[in-house]
């Protein structure tokens, strides 16, 4: 498998997950969304349900830093195959399965960011009290 097939697999996995967030918020967004209307001397008054679900800005931003966290947690979930898949596949070729260690043993470094930076993000959205 060269790496055009790899990158393709991996956007097309990428755009999956987006048709589907995208759908499930789209009915979230029609579930909540109400339309009352009155008539009163020729005019008519629509309310909407706030579509974010939240008034407060610091719950927004840890929300949008929760979903971006869990995008790159599955990236890295994509990196440890991919290093598995090249360790698995050298075929006794050294350099291959150094590549493969390589990736491994980086993807396990990341994550550890990855865990590390979303406990400080709850830490700090919790200290600012959202």
């Amino acid at each position: 498998m060269n790496y055009k097939n790899i990158f393709l697999l991996i956007l097309s996995l990428f755009f999956c997950s987006v048709v589907i967030f995208s759908a499930q918020f789209n009915t979230t967004l029609a579930a909540t969304t109400t339309a009352a209307t009155t008539t009163e001397s020729n005019s008519t008054v629509v309310k909407l349900s706030n579509p974010l679900g939240t008034n407060s800005v610091p719950t927004l931003i840890g929300r949008i830093i929760d979903a971006i966290l869990g995008i790159v947690g599955s990236l890295a979930l994509v990196m440890f195959i991919y290093g598995g898949f090249t360790w698995m596949t050298a075929s006794g070729n050294e350099q291959s399965v150094t590549k493969g260690k390589n990736i491994l043993m980086w993807a396990a470094v990341g994550l550890a960011v990855i865990f590390l930076s979303y406990a400080l993000v709850k830490f700090v959205i919790k200290a600012i009290g959202a």
